[in-house]
């Protein structure tokens, strides 16, 4: 059966149910429909209540022979609580851009998935649209000001906030806007990126609560004056009604797993071009509601795992205590040079050559002081020699356990060898969490040392309009803030093209944006996009409602 017909086969439990499993009380669940619910985690604030144990789940660089993460993720927080560890699974939001431009959908898949799949994939309990709405609300904010006299001499040439919109189109990366006429405003260039990029979505997945977010909002720099001084939201004075909109989404949305376990799946900044995990209030409240909480960072570990550690855990103050490392035999063979049409060919050679992007990504995990653990995603080509490779390979060569997973085959039956090496790695408490760089490195250096670390390069390559902003946001007291990298999620390098594990390197960074509620500085290197376009069939050429009236083409 297809991911979408095994989901909507499945028996699910009442929202209820879920809630009362981790003692939620009823009065505290805003239900949308029978199956989904808000949850008011404020009163946890009052709990007294030790944290559970974070888990992160991350991957190899993406291929398009596929890793599974999102389905590992769920079937490692099955498997746990199939063995008696009663675990939360924290992951983010589907972006209906990806959803109907290439993944068709992203609830995980087989018979480990979040439902009910469709309503996750589409609209669900509208967060995306509410984040669209303060963020164009402050854009709006902006024009008006300006049109109605501009009390704070903004410079319409320096205006930084553009626009968004929660879906790929390569049309709308810039515009001119407020033509026909005095009547509708000003003509300036504008442009859009895509919801999951904007700041207010990485505010909102970094604030602790809803006093710390209106804060956070008000601290966006939106523009700049003729003086060259910062404009920011609470200038403007309106970051309370940007609150206001994001006041009921900030709450996290509570769902199940096809086994009718409790999973929050809230926030969703892209990895490559934002922070790229779930939401703080929402990863916060599974620790104090669960012993094991599971959660993911977007893309390979060079990009979401770095910035889960760096971004995420500096701000929150969460210390994982392992990460798991998804990776597959086909991935593994693509990134040691093999077409994609011939990865389900047994081919020792490329695997041994592909494990060279697996071993710097333990590698990368083990600089954090986070023990890793490696998954194998089992697809149906795999072969038995293979599978033993790899095993052989990470505990002779890389001192790591490799385990194999069935999980969408099987659900969390699939993953319980998985969920007892976790369990052990958790128990014998061997994590030292630590971070990349520490706060007072300056800017430049901070850039450079995720880049040689982290990437393998020899060095980075600043433009020099880049060069200067770095300059200008430290003296401008932003120097303390950590790196927010935006780079091709298919490489460790900034040419989605080299594959495996290039050295040496050199890392072009050709613009500098500074997120100032997000509490981040934004290198953007290369060609990376902040707002994607769609390929040449998208997914939303399948997507349709059939004569029963079910949805078809969600996967």
């Amino acid at each position: 059966m297809s991911d979408i017909e095994i989901a909507r086969a499945a028996k699910l439990r009442p929202i209820e149910d879920i809630a009362r499993q981790l003692a939620i009380p009823a009065d505290l669940l805003f239900p949308y429909g029978r199956f989904v619910a808000k949850v008011d985690t404020g009163f946890l604030a009052r709990e007294d209540r030790a944290d559970g144990n974070l888990v992160l789940v991350t991957a190899i660089n993406p291929t398009p022979a596929g890793e599974g993460k999102t389905t590992t993720t769920v079937g490692l927080g099955d498997a746990l609580n199939l063995i008696g560890e009663p675990t939360v699974m924290c992951l983010r939001e589907p972006s209906l851009g990806p959803c109907f431009g290439l993944k068709g959908g992203a609830a995980g898949g087989g018979y480990a998935q979040v439902v009910p799949m469709e309503q996750i994939n589409l609209h669900f309990t509208g967060d995306f649209h509410a984040i669209t709405s303060a963020h164009n609300l402050l854009a709006a904010m902006i024009d008006n000001h300006v049109y109605w006299g501009n009390e704070k001499d903004i410079d319409t040439r320096r205006i930084t906030w553009r626009r968004v919109i929660d879906m790929n189109d390569r049309s709308l990366r810039w515009i001119v806007g407020g033509l026909g006429g005095a009547a509708n405003g000003f003509p300036r260039e504008d442009g859009f990126d895509i919801t999951v990029a904007s700041e207010v979505m990485a505010a909102f997945c970094l604030a602790r609560n809803l006093a710390d977010l209106e804060a956070r909002l008000g601290r966006i720099i939106v523009a700049y004056d003729r003086d060259r001084q910062a404009i920011t939201a609470k200038d403007l004075q309106a970051e309370g009604a940007m609150a206001v909109l994001l006041k009921d989404a900030l709450m996290p949305n509570l769902v199940q797993t096809l086994e009718g376990n409790p999973a929050f799946v809230h926030g969703g900044p892209f990895a490559n071009i934002a922070h790229g995990c779930n939401s703080v209030v929402a990863t916060q409240a599974a620790l104090k509601l669960s012993r094991f909480v599971v959660t993911e960072a977007g893309f390979g570990a060079d990009l979401g795992a770095e910035k889960f550690f760096d971004i995420k855990c500096r701000k929150s103050g969460l210390a994982p205590k392992a990460c798991v490392i998804v990776a597959t035999i086909r991935a593994l063979k693509s990134h040691g040079g093999v077409a994609k049409e011939a990865l389900n060919t047994e081919n020792l050679a490329a695997l041994e050559a592909g494990m060279a992007n697996l071993r710097r990504h333990i590698e990368n995990v083990r600089r954090f002081g986070v023990p890793p653990i490696v998954a194998i995603n089992h697809f149906a080509a795999d072969t038995e020699a293979e599978i033993a490779f790899v095993q052989r390979y990470c505990q002779e060569q890389l001192d790591v356990e490799a385990v194999l997973c069935r999980h969408w085959a099987l659900g969390g039956a699939g993953a319980v060898d998985l969920a007892r090496a976790v369990k052990r790695l958790v128990d014998v408490g061997e994590a030292k969490f630590e971070l990349l760089y520490p706060d007072e490195m300056p800017l430049e250096e901070k850039i450079r040392t995720i880049a040689r670390s982290i990437y393998g390069a020899s060095d980075v390559a600043f433009d020099g309009k880049a060069a200067k902003r770095l300059h200008e946001l430290t003296s401008e007291g932003f120097g303390h803030l950590p790196i927010c990298m935006a780079k091709t999620q298919y490489s460790f390098a900034a040419d989605p093209s080299l594959r495996g594990a290039p050295k040496d390197h050199v890392v072009p960074v050709r613009d500098i944006r500074l997120a100032a509620g997000a509490e981040f500085v934004v290198a953007i290197c290369g060609d990376v996009m902040t707002m994607p376009g769609l390929p040449r069939h998208p997914a939303a050429e399948r997507i349709r409602i059939n004569a029963d009236g079910l949805i078809d083409g969600l996967f």
